[in-house]
């Protein structure tokens, strides 16, 4: 079974920045298209980032020009960098493949204050 671990959360300020990572013990990890998942609460968990297996990248509305979704094949690890952070962005944040193959990590925690 697939382990998807995502970690870099955290409390920051409205306008601020953080850098998740997602490691996958998973050594084909380089021929999936992923994806970084959000679910605020009392909210459906959303797609707000993705990326081929070829580096196209594509995002959400709502984090359009702020966030930043990138891979490194030869670590096995999905990175999303958020800058202009807001409160709407608050969530438990989750990473998986695209089609969501793999079973669903912990997640990482952001809290954006005001």
């Amino acid at each position: 079974q697939v382990q998807l671990v995502e970690s870099g959360g955290g409390l920051v300020q409205a306008g601020g920045s953080l850098r998740l990572s997602c490691t996958a013990s998973r050594r084909d990890f380089r021929i999936y298209s992923m994806g970084w998942y959000r679910q605020a609460p009392g909210k459906q968990r959303e797609l707000v980032a993705a990326i081929t297996s070829g580096g196209g990248t594509d995002y959400s509305d709502s984090v359009k020009g702020r966030f930043t979704i990138s891979r490194d094949n030869g670590k096995n690890t999905l990175y999303l960098q958020m800058n202009s952070l807001k409160p709407e962005d608050t969530a438990v944040y989750y990473c998986n493949t695209r089609d969501l193959s793999f079973q669903w990590g912990q997640g990482t925690q952001v809290t954006v204050s005001s």
